[in-house]
């Protein structure tokens, strides 16, 4: 419909109001409007836009799902979720299930029909597209700020809160909070997911101590926050909360503004390619990319840092990322500073930049000396000055600010100095810039006292003696504003007072009465004469210089909004003389007034018929322009919402642009393109369109026509009982159907059409100062009038002796007679007709006048002022009572109560407590308790209503130190805190009521390395011996599993009584390292001790343990038996495949540290058993290496286990079963180790016999056992199946829980509890393969094998592998 055009700035603090789709299309919500733009990586062009919410969009996303990206959902402070179809700008539903205003709305990633939405009151909406169906949850009674699905499941949402608070939802479960999320003490600005499930790729230091959020799915998935306190945290399933710090970036030239936190909003993406890159937003503006892979300070890096003037200047909304075809990853911003940018994610460079109008647009006006320069004067106090014809940047735009601090109302370029730009404010400033230097403007002393409506810039007139210098023509620079005064400045000495005209026209033409107030002026291109509208719809022409009167045009009836001449470059003279007027009455009049300029009349001359009249347009004209191309050819804007062109020769219309939403104020001709005209009006936009394009030829009618005769009926009754409504005392309303109040221009009347905002874009209304047509009166939806406010009188203590005093003349003159024969008549003052008369008779009079007041103020529920009343006739103790029974009583009846007595106030004060419990007012209450000596019930008081900390106070302050209230109160806050979460105030209150125990207990509730030491230091000085140990081996346990050797050590040092659990400590450090050192197991430890650095290592690990622990723990022989005493008391889990490896290597040293002790004692058969154990924690196939790294560690002999050592240790272990377990599995190992040693040679080396005996790995008992449970589990496996199977052929559908729990469990009772033992069937295999290959075997033993393979080696793969040693 437009070519180009300049949209409405997005809204403000909104955390997603802007969304792109992966077609390029981006959308926007400014005031209650989206627009679409369609958006590449070279340039932009708004395409359209959705009209349709009554109030401020405040969020908006496309559904991003293949067949229906064209769909997209919007938000509003309406309380409105409407979803449109993108393609044909059209509404296609909307539901209201809200009752609040909606914060936050986001379509699911993963469900196409999904979307949810919060409002500010907490509630959460979730809404199925394709069904209609809702579904409304209430997580939290917080207000919603932000909210976003997860990309990976559809049950899952991120909702951020004011307060600071994050929880995730599940949907599919009714609105269930899985995880709260604290960290964060300030609004939640932005959520972000991870583009990709799980938890790896990222820098693993944790630098909050805060847990982390439960996985989404099975293998997590990072979730990114922004807040307004400064921080963006990731939070995470297993590594706690990663926290970035926004660095402050000092400007050059600038400092840090203090207050600069008060204005932050850090908003982040994820983008979806960059799993371990996250962008944000920063104090100023800038974006910055984090690169989460590293640590340290250094982790981020600024975009747009290639050139000058790249990044945006104030706080950054919202950010969206769109992939387009040509692969190239673009990211949108918008921002405070009302510009959208368009970035390179591959560069870090700005694309282009689309700036936006954060208020009306009241002027806009091409330069006539530099071409295709276009100023435009808008609402956000800023003027924009538009390269129009840049061929790098079609939005090649620049902003200017200073010195201008309200709306720009008008503008005029100098006609003959390049870049010299007028402008006028709502304020009534007039000042000139240089808009090609980078100095500030140049202000005129000379203030209007109302809104600048037009500026122009003329030849002088007196007093002003410029003249021409030299050959050089010169300009004054003339301004009108809505008092109806015209002023001339000199743009030279813009300092000096300015002159205002009236004073030369009064003497220039004898005029002795008041002149009309001055609406518009225009004046002739060539400086002849000037055209000066005024308000009351007269237009004078004056002579140049002296302003004599040629002629005035009485056509109009209303106000005249603009007037403008035609251009005189036209090829017929008498077209140079054709004025436009445009005024409230939506008719367009056109003068010729060639022969009145050619030939001056000596007296003016009245002119009542035009020379056109141009009807069509259904309100009041705001601006016109003349085509510079075309002879006779005219635009006008209109408050009906359209621009209209005409042929003024012929009289017709010849086109209609319809392109706006909402009146039009502005309205130019391109002066390069006949075809191109801008205009801008109350849709915060400036549009470009072309006459030939355009589908429209008159402006419509009907409807509006209709309703704009309506409201010319209805207006005169509503001013009428405006009037009427103030006459009685109350102030009327500043705007009643459209029309003002009060002001100068009230019989112009108003459109009624409210300005949301120009300055913020959010909901903080201001008025706009519209055309000259326009009343001054402030009009709010939100905020009252305060100029109103100041206006309005408190209501009649006598109303009804005031109202009598409001009846007609007649009646007012009789009471005069009355009230001068009162002696000599029958009538009483102060009652029935004559009640108004009680206040100029005596006492008894006014008091009967005060009875009726009463009755009156008691009918109306106004009973404050009866108690007044009670007051002033000296009842106060009537009027303590009433206040009382009617709770109105207030801190001055209470401060006047004394007066009754004692128990009078007394009396009050309980009955004021009460007044303000039911208020809410409990601090106020309980002070007022305090003034009548009630400290107990004041304190119960504030119990009651959880004012902990005040009782608290005050009971500290007032009462002993020693009694029992206080420690009640400590318990109670502290319950009360321990249930909040607060677990660390929660301790403190604990400490001081003196119950260390709770306190330490509550401390441990964080179940953080931290915290668990901290409760143990605390129950170790309140002397808790036995919580002190057990809290400190908790957080050993912790650190032990991180590997922080040194912490878990400083942990146990502190408590007595632990040297046994430290020496397990050692020994579990010691093992990790050497497992470490042989490369068979990764050693990502924290923190190493100074005993397990690198140096000269021993044989064994045993000796190893023994030598540290003689050295830094003073172990001997002497007190081994206690140690070991201690130890045997932990119990040590079964064995299981689940356990984490290092988990597996605790519970492994804790019996290789009770076997170093039993060594020390000599006691071989427990040395055995726990030798046996520690291994046996081992057995799993995904530790075979450890394990086997284990056994060598344990039993060295190089590559032989025939060392006279090892032959004691072997028959030692004929005298227990154990033994031969130990046995087999030293020897289990050595098998494989010989087999994988000769595997490397080739060929195979032929070697000897068996240097050990392998016939105790070919246990039959153990091989009949393990083919027990391998049937079982086969038959569990089954049944299973079948069990699954069943429910899916009966209709029914399994929840995965519920297909694991359908095993059987009873056959596991079938297992045999026996010692375990290598795999009897795997070492036949390998032992028949190594005779195979390389050893010679012995016949019997190669029997024995084959035998047990027969008979137990019915699986599959075993039958393979053994087919080739049985046939």
């Amino acid at each position: 419909m437009h070519d180009r055009s300049l949209p409405a700035s997005p809204n403000w603090y909104c955390s997603r109001c802007s969304d792109v789709t992966g077609g390029g299309l981006l959308g926007v919500g400014a005031k209650n409007i989206i627009y679409l733009i369609d958006v590449s990586a070279s340039t932009c062009r708004v395409t359209g836009e959705l009209v349709g919410h009554k109030d401020l969009v405040s969020g908006f996303s496309f559904c991003q799902h293949e067949g229906q990206s064209h769909i997209c959902v919007s938000s509003s402070s309406d309380g409105s979720i409407r979803f449109w179809d993108s393609d044909t700008k059209a509404l296609i539903k909307e539901h209201a299930a809200h009752q609040s205003p909606v914060a936050a709305v986001h379509w699911s990633p993963v469900d196409k029909n999904l979307v949810v939405s919060g409002d500010e009151k907490g509630v959460v909406i979730c809404h199925w597209y394709h069904t209609g169906d809702t579904s409304r949850f209430f997580p939290e009674p917080r207000t919603i700020f932000c909210l976003t699905c997860s990309p990976h499941t559809w049950t899952s949402v991120a909702v951020g809160y004011k307060d600071g608070m994050i929880v995730l939802v599940d949907v599919s479960k009714k609105g269930e909070v899985t995880h709260r999320l604290r960290g964060h003490d300030d609004e939640i600005h932005s959520l972000a997911w991870s583009p990709v499930v799980g938890e790896d790729g990222l820098s693993s230091r944790a630098e909050d101590g805060e847990g982390g959020m439960s996985a989404v799915g099975e293998q997590g998935c990072f979730l990114a926050s922004g807040s307004k306190d400064q921080t963006v945290r990731i939070w995470s399933t297993a590594k706690g909360v990663m926290t970035l710090k926004l660095p402050y970036l000092k400007k050059r030239g600038s400092v840090v503004d203090p207050g600069i936190k008060e204005r932050l909003w850090l908003s982040v993406l994820w983008p979806k390619g960059r799993p371990t890159q996250l962008v944000s937003s920063c104090f100023s503006g800038e974006l910055m990319m984090w690169d989460l892979t590293r640590s340290g300070k250094q982790r981020w890096t600024l975009l747009g840092t290639s050139s000058e003037g790249q990044n945006h200047s104030r706080i950054v909304f919202n950010m969206s990322v769109v992939k387009l075809q040509d692969g190239r990853e673009l990211l949108i911003s918008t921002s405070m500073d009302r510009e959208i940018k368009c970035w390179d994610l591959a560069s870090l460079d700005c694309c282009w930049t689309l700036p936006t109008l954060g208020g009306f647009v009241y002027a806009l006006t091409f330069s006539p000396v530099g071409a295709g320069c276009l100023a435009i004067g808008v609402g956000d106090n800023m003027i924009r000055v538009w390269n129009t014809l840049s061929t790098q940047n079609q939005y090649d735009t620049r902003f200017f600010w200073q010195g201008i601090k309200s709306k720009v109302t008008a503008l005029a370029w100098h006609p003959a100095k390049e870049g010299s730009l007028a402008f006028g404010t709502d304020d009534g400033k007039v000042g000139i810039y240089e808009v090609f230097s980078n100095k500030p403007p140049h202000i005129s002393s000379s203030y209007h006292r109302k809104t600048v409506y037009t500026l122009a810039w003329g030849p002088p007139v007196p007093p002003m003696s410029f003249g021409a210098v030299g050959g050089k023509l010169y300009y004054s620079l003339y301004s009108c504003a809505g008092e109806g005064t015209i002023l001339q400045h000199d743009p030279s000495k813009l300092s000096g007072e300015a002159s205002d005209i009236d004073k030369l026209i009064r003497d220039t033409n004898d005029i002795k009465h008041k002149l009309s107030p001055h609406t518009d002026l225009s004046w002739k291109p060539d400086g002849k004469v000037v055209a000066i509208g005024n308000e009351d719809g007269c237009i004078d022409v004056y002579q140049a210089p002296s302003l004599k009167l040629l002629c005035s045009l009485q056509q109009h009836h209303k106000i005249i909004n603009t007037l403008r001449w035609h251009h005189s470059h036209s090829s017929v003279p008498e077209h140079h003389g054709l004025l436009a007027s445009g005024s409230s009455n939506a008719a367009v009049y056109v003068h010729d007034l060639h022969s009145v300029i050619e030939n001056p009349p000596e007296n003016p001359v009245v002119l009542t018929e035009p020379y056109r009249r141009l009807c069509g347009h259904t309100s009041k004209i705001t601006s016109m322009a003349w085509s510079p191309h075309h002879d006779a050819r005219l635009v006008t804007a209109s408050y009906d919402g359209t621009a209209q062109v005409w042929d003024v020769l012929q009289g017709e219309a010849v086109c209609n642009y319809r392109g706006h939403v909402g009146y039009l104020l502005c309205v130019d001709w391109s002066p390069v393109d006949p075809d191109v005209i801008w205009s801008g009006g109350k849709d915060f936009t400036v549009q470009e369109w072309r006459v030939s394009k355009q589908e429209f030829t008159n402006p419509p009618k009907g409807k509006k026509m209709v309703e704009l005769r309506e409201k010319m009926k209805t207006n005169p009754k509503q001013k009428r009982k405006n009037k009427k409504a103030s006459g009685a005392g109350g102030a009327a309303p500043s705007e009643m159907n459209g029309e003002p109040a009060s002001g100068e221009k009230a019989e112009a009347g108003q459109s009624g059409e409210e300005e949301l905002d120009e300055v913020s874009s959010t909901n903080s209304p201001v008025p706009p100062p519209g055309s000259r047509v326009e009343s001054t009166v402030s009009i709010c939806m939100n905020v009252p009038d305060t100029n109103l406010l100041k206006k309005k009188k408190p209501r009649s203590m006598l109303p009804i002796s005031t109202s009598m005093d409001h009846r007609p003349k007649e009646d007012l003159l009789q009471d005069c007679i009355t009230l001068a024969s009162v002696k000599h008549n029958s009538c009483v003052p102060g009652q029935g007709e004559h009640i108004h008369l009680g206040l100029f008779s005596d006492r008894q009079a006014l008091h009967r006048m005060f009875e009726a007041e009463v009755e009156g103020h008691m009918e109306a529920g106004h009973y404050d002022s009866v108690v007044y009343l009670q007051l002033w006739t000296g009842d106060l103790e009537g009027a303590l009572q009433l206040a009382t029974e009617k709770g109105e009583l207030s801190d001055h009846l209470l401060t006047i109560a004394p007066m009754a007595g004692f128990e009078v106030w007394k009396r009050t004060v309980e009955a004021f407590v009460k007044q303000l419990c039911l208020q809410e007012q409990y601090l106020k209450a309980a002070s007022h308790l305090l003034s009548v000596n009630k400290l107990y019930e004041a304190i119960d008081l504030l119990q009651s209503h959880r004012l902990y900390r005040e009782a608290i106070a005050l009971v500290k302050a007032r009462l002993p130190a020693d009694d029992p209230i206080l420690k009640e109160l400590y318990t109670g806050w502290a319950a009360v805190l321990e249930k909040d979460g607060h677990f660390s105030a929660a301790a403190k209150c604990y400490l001081a009521a003196g119950t260390s125990f709770d306190a330490a207990k509550v401390i441990a509730r964080k179940n953080d390395t931290s915290s668990l030491m901290t409760a143990a230091t605390l129950a170790r000085i309140s002397g808790e011996v036995t919580l002190a140990q057990s809290l400190a081996m908790r957080c050993t346990k912790d650190l032990a599993a991180a590997q922080d050797w040194v912490q878990a050590q400083e942990a146990l040092s502190s408590q007595k009584n632990l040297l046994g659990h430290r020496l397990h400590l050692c020994a579990a450090e010691l093992l990790i390292v050497m497992l470490a050192d042989s490369k068979v197991a990764s050693q990502a430890c924290v923190s190493n001790n100074p005993w397990a650095s690198p140096g000269d290592r021993h044989v064994t690990v045993q000796d190893w343990v023994r030598d540290v622990w003689e050295e830094h723990f003073g172990v001997s022989p002497r007190n081994a038996g206690d140690l070991l005493q201690d130890l045997k008391s932990l119990e040590s889990p079964a064995p299981s495949s689940n356990i984490p490896l290092t988990q597996v290597l605790l519970h492994s040293s804790l019996h290789l540290t009770r076997s170093v002790l039993s060594w020390l004692l000599e006691d071989d058969g427990q040395l055995i058993k726990e030798l046996w154990q520690a291994v046996a924690w081992l057995r799993d196939p995904g530790h075979f290496c450890v394990s086997a790294e284990l056994c060598r560690l344990l039993f060295p002999d190089g590559t032989c286990l025939s060392d006279q050592l090892i032959i004691q240790l072997f028959e030692f272990f004929n005298i227990s079963l154990i033994g031969d377990y130990l046995q087999a599995f030293v020897l289990y190992h050595r098998l494989y180790e010989l087999w994988w040693s000769n595997s490397k040679v080739c060929p195979p080396l032929r070697l000897g016999n068996l240097d050990f005996d392998a016939s105790l790995l070919l246990s039959e008992p153990h091989a009949a056992c393990q083919a027990t449970q391998r049937s079982v589990t086969e038959v569990q496996e089954r049944l299973a199946a079948m069990v699954l199977q069943h429910s899916r052929a009966q209709g029914g559908q399994l929840d995965p829980g519920e297909e694991q729990s359908s095993a059987l469990p009873c056959l596991s009772s079938v297992s045999c509890q026996m010692y375990p033992h290598p795999d009897v069937v795997e070492c036949c295999l390998v032992l028949l393969h190594l005779s195979k290959s390389s050893l010679s075997v012995s016949e019997r033993l190669q029997e024995d094998a084959k035998a047990l393979l027969r008979k137990y080696g019915s699986g599959p793969s075993t039958l393979r592998a053994s087919q080739r040693f049985l046939t």
